[in-house]
C-alpha cells in the first residue's frame, strides 16, 4: 500500500507527532510499505484563496474573529500547498491534524482518510488565556470535531480520557479509536549516575497551560524548607520572561536553568533524576513516556493522558492541578528517599517499554490500514 502521512507543520518541535510519526514512517518503509511524509512549510502564509465550505456548519457565522480567520486562512493555505505539491494518488491518507484531515478528504474524496487527533487546540487556547470557554472561538473549534466525524473515514486519538473529551462534540464516540503514542527505544539511552543534589527536569513549551508557575512556587517551598535541588527547564515560549521573574521572586533563580528550545531533549534527560510537569491539561503527554524511557522518576498532574500513564506511588506521583503545596510534598519525597525515587523510575521504564513501544503502535496502525485494502 502507498500511504501518505499528512502532518500540519514540519516535525521540528518536541511533542507527540514529532516524537512518533517520522519513526513510524521509517519502520514501515523498512518493512516494504510505501509511505511518505507531507506537511505545510511554516513560511507559507496567505497564499490560499479558495473558498472554504464545511458540510455540518457554516463557519462564516464566526468570521471576523482573528483566531477563526487565521484558522480558515491556514486551511486555505493547506489547500493551496497540497494542490501544488501532491500530484500522485495514495491508497490511504493518515492525517495528524484536523486541517490536514479535512483538506485531504476535500481534495481526495475517493481516498480513505484517517485522522489522529493528538491534542486540543481549543483547550490550550483557553488555558493560555487567549479565548473564553464557550465563546465564539471555542464553539468554532469544537464544531470541527463534528465535521471530521462526518467526512473522514476513521478518527483516532491518543488516550481514553481524550476520547471521552471528544464525545461531547461528536454523534458516536464509539467510532473513535484509541492508539496511545509509541516511541523508538533506540532513541533513549538511560545512563547510570549518582547526582549528589537531586536534578529536576521539565520539557515543554513555556505557556500557562503547562503549569510551570505551579512548579516554580513548589520549588520555592522546597528552598524555604532547606531541601537542595536544581531545576532544568527545556523549552521556550511567551511565558519565559514571566517565569524567570517568578523564579527570582521565589528565590530559586540560582537553582533554576532556563535552556530555551532544544531539538532532541531525550539526549539530555538521562543525566537527571526526576521529570516533573504540572500541566493543566494533556491529551497524552508524550514527554512523560519519553522521560520514563530515560529512566527518570515521574511527577505529574492527575489529568488526561498523564493520569493514564502514571499509577500514583507505583511508577510515579500524581498531584492535583494548580496545587503547589502538594507538588512540593511530592518533590520532597523523591529528594529525601533516593531508593523510592529509583524504584519509581525503574517501574516507569518497565511500563513504558511494554506499553509505549513503537512496535505496538506499528501493529495497531497496520491493523487499521489493512481495513482499507
Amino acid at each position: 500500500m502507498n500511504i501518505l502521512q499528512a502532518l500540519f507543520f514540519p516535525p521540528e518541535q518536541p511533542g507527540g507527532v514529532s516524537s512518533m510519526v517520522p519513526y513510524i514512517l521509517d519502520r514501515f518503509n523498512k518493512k516494504g510499505w510505501e509511505m511518505e511524509l507531507f506537511s505545510l512549510p511554516k513560511r507559507i502564509r496567505g497564499k490560499g484563496t479558495e473558498e472554504v465550505v464545511f458540510t455540518t456548519f457554516d463557519w462564516r457565522k464566526y468570521a471576523g474573529n482573528p483566531i477563526v480567520d487565521k484558522y480558515i486562512q491556514t486551511y486555505k493555505d493547506y489547500v493551496w500547498w497540497t494542490k501544488l505539491r501532491l500530484t500522485k494518488k495514495y491508497d490511504i491518507i493518515h492525517a495528524h491534524h484536523p486541517i490536514a484531515g479535512l483538506v485531504m478528504k476535500q481534495l481526495h474524496p475517493e481516498t480513505p482518510v484517517i485522522v489522529t487527533i493528538h491534542s486540543s487546540f481549543e483547550k490550550e487556547l483557553i488555558l493560555n488565556g487567549r479565548i473564553e470557554e464557550n465563546g465564539l472561538e471555542h464553539q468554532f473549534l469544537t464544531l470541527l470535531y463534528g465535521e471530521l466525524e462526518a467526512r473522514v473515514d476513521q478518527m483516532i486519538t491518543v488516550s481514553n480520557s481524550f476520547k471521552q473529551y471528544l464525545s461531547d462534540f461528536v454523534q458516536d464516540s464509539e467510532r473513535i479509536g484509541v492508539i496511545p503514542n509509541g516511541f523508538d527505544e533506540k532513541r533513549f539511552r538511560p545512563i547510570s549516575h549518582e547526582n549528589q543534589v537531586t536534578q529536576f527536569i521539565t520539557v515543554c513549551r513555556l505557556v500557562p497551560a503547562k503549569g510551570l508557575d505551579t512548579l516554580l512556587i513548589a520549588c520555592g517551598e522546597l528552598k524555604r524548607r532547606g531541601l537542595p535541588f536544581v531545576l532544568h527547564i527545556i523549552g521556550d515560549g511567551p511565558s519565559r520572561q514571566e517565569l524567570e521573574k517568578l523564579a527570582i521572586e521565589q528565590n530559586i533563580y540560582e537553582d533554576t536553568i532556563f535552556y530555551g528550545y532544544m531539538l532532541h531533549p531525550e539526549e539530555f534527560m538521562p543525566f537527571f533524576d526526576v521529570f516533573v510537569l504540572p500541566s493543566r491539561a494533556e491529551a497524552f503527554g508524550s514527554v512523560f513516556a519519553e522521560a520514563a524511557l530515560c529512566w527518570l522518576a515521574l511527577v505529574g498532574t492527575n489529568v488526561g493522558g498523564i493520569a493514564e500513564q502514571i499509577e500514583h506511588g507505583h511508577n510515579g506521583l500524581l498531584v492535583p492541578v494548580g496545587d503547589a503545596h502538594t507538588l512540593s510534598l511530592a518533590l520532597e519525597k523523591v529528594i529525601i528517599d533516593p531508593t523510592f525515587r529509583y524504584n519509581l523510575a525503574r517501574t516507569a521504564w518497565e511500563k513504558a517499554k511494554k506499553t509505549y513501544s513503537l512496535n505496538r503502535v506499528l501493529r495497531q496502525l497496520k491493523s487499521v490500514y489493512e481495513r482499507y485494502q
